[in-house]
């Protein structure tokens, strides 16, 4: 690992009284995900940019909603089950989270403009058809766990470092953790940990809720069965728990006397936010299109309330407790812009291939200072120095089997956000789906697998902190039930 991206991230994923809830985080964990969309979409690998006519396009690229000959319904529910290996110090650690949620549902209408009598029907402004959709943009929810001995240091360390830069006041760490005995010091000398030399008992869980959705109003128009334009305005929602607690077992220095402690931080954020999209598909042939599509940056205005707080007993004596109380925010975040580029060729009645490239610079996002909070101290030249360019990358293809059955595939990299990937990797997905068609109506069932790595830092003490290392993995199911009238 490079050292310099190391101890940057260690500011910002590490646990900070000073700082309290790592906003520069969650403003990347905010900026990123997928357009919501359709079972048949997420089958060709979310490679949506330049297809049209699927209510993906509600959320997507809002072009395609002027391919549509016919008004349609549909809604897709998902079931997600995620699944985090984790190794700390060599011991390895596995926990699971299965969730059932409204991955996408949206309606267009078809709207056909009127021609003049004796006028060319396959010229012009044909149609203006217009839709509501919802979509799930980022799932949020996922456990991990992990737990080891540790005989480098201990969690009384960081505890230690808090008191000497932050001080002991009532409701900092430092303080808590000097009140119940964990650190302790000689005259005006630096606290230092009361653990004994020797390995520690380490475990720490994690447990994370929510997800990001937006609510789309999009319209989209046919000029001459050629160009396609549309428009799209997104209200979106967030929502966000998470709970931590780190607990460490050791001894106190020069007794016997043994220690439990268990660190625990929680989070409540949530939000809205407005962005637009503007889309055009052309076909310069008839077999093949090409799509564009320009999200604008998401402007949320967010609340968030963050607490920490310390308890433990020392000798299975009496227990204590200390907590920050709520530390609670409103700021305003502005994710990156995001531009999405597609092409899609199509083979008479056989079936289409796909592909995607979108781009998106993390280091872009922003978060607003206030009154109470000054983002440019820490968070925003965090943002910049850790984070980067990316780009991400789809490609599918549907097969018609026959006039009742569609079968689909496709593969997607999602690339890191971080200037150093040892820090979370590039998510890599898999899927594939089935069509089946009954005149008007349809169904569509795709199967997802997504992967990634990441590294979890245990608390910062510089280059000396423990981390473990994640591998996460989604696996999803979707069923899009369609009619279109």
């Amino acid at each position: 690992m490079k050292l310099k991206y190391i101890l940057s991230v260690i500011a910002i994923v590490a646990f900070t009284e000073n700082t309290f809830a790592q906003y520069s985080q969650d403003a990347i964990r905010f900026s990123t995900g997928q357009p919501g969309s359709t079972s048949r979409v997420k089958a060709v690998g979310n490679a949506g940019t330049a297809l049209g006519g699927d209510l993906s396009n509600l959320t997507g690229n809002p072009a395609g909603l002027g391919f549509f000959t016919r008004s349609e319904i549909s809604v897709t529910p998902e079931l997600d089950g995620a699944k985090t290996k984790s190794t700390y110090f060599g011991q390895g650690a596995t926990d699971n989270k299965n969730t059932f949620n409204l991955a996408h549902a949206g309606v267009v209408i078809y709207n056909p403009l009127t021609k003049a009598r004796g006028a060319d029907k396959t010229k012009g402004w044909l149609s203006v058809n217009y839709g509501v959709g919802y979509g799930r943009t980022n799932d949020l929810y996922g456990n991990f766990r992990y737990a080891a001995s540790n005989a480098n240091n201990t969690i009384n360390d960081y505890f230690a470092g808090q008191a000497n830069n932050f001080g002991t006041d009532q409701g900092t760490l430092g303080g808590m953790a000097l009140a119940q005995g964990l650190i302790g010091r000689t005259g005006t000398a630096p606290y230092v940990s009361n653990s004994a030399p020797g390995a520690v008992g380490q475990e720490y869980y994690s447990e994370k809720q929510g997800g990001l959705s937006s609510v789309d109003f999009s319209i989209g128009a046919n000029y001459s069965n050629k160009l396609y334009l549309g428009l799209a305005l997104s209200f979106s929602d967030l929502r966000y728990n998470a709970y931590n607690t780190f607990y460490e077992d050791g001894t106190i220095n020069g007794t016997s006397n043994a220690y439990t402690s268990a660190y625990s931080q929680s989070q409540i954020t949530r939000g809205t936010g407005f962005s637009a999209r503007l889309g055009a598909i052309y076909k310069p042939v008839e077999s093949v299109r090409l799509g564009v599509n320009i999200t604008s940056p998401t402007f949320y205005n967010i609340d968030d309330s963050f607490q920490e707080g310390i308890s433990s007993t020392i000798n299975n004596g009496q227990a204590l407790e200390g907590n920050s109380g709520n530390y609670n925010l409103n700021y305003n975040l502005r994710t990156p812009w995001k531009a999405a580029g597609g092409a899609a060729v199509f083979i008479k009645n056989i079936g289409f291939i796909t592909g995607d490239v979108e781009y998106i610079d993390y280091a872009s996002a922003h978060l607003s200072s206030n009154d109470s909070y000054n983002a440019d101290v820490i968070d925003n030249p965090d943002i910049k120095s850790i984070y980067r360019s990316t780009v991400n990358a789809r490609v599918g293809a549907e097969i018609r089997a026959t006039n009742f059955l569609s079968i689909r595939g496709g593969y997607g990299i999602m690339g890191s956000p971080n200037k150093d990937k040892s820090i979370a990797s590039d998510i890599k997905t898999v899927s594939g789906g089935l069509g089946f068609r009954f005149g008007s109506y349809y169904v569509d069932a795709t199967y997802t697998h997504s992967s990634g790595d990441r590294t979890q830092f245990a608390y910062d003490l510089g280059t000396a902190s423990p981390y473990a290392l994640l591998r996460n993995s989604n696996n999803n199911g979707y069923l899009t039930l369609g009619y279109r009238f």
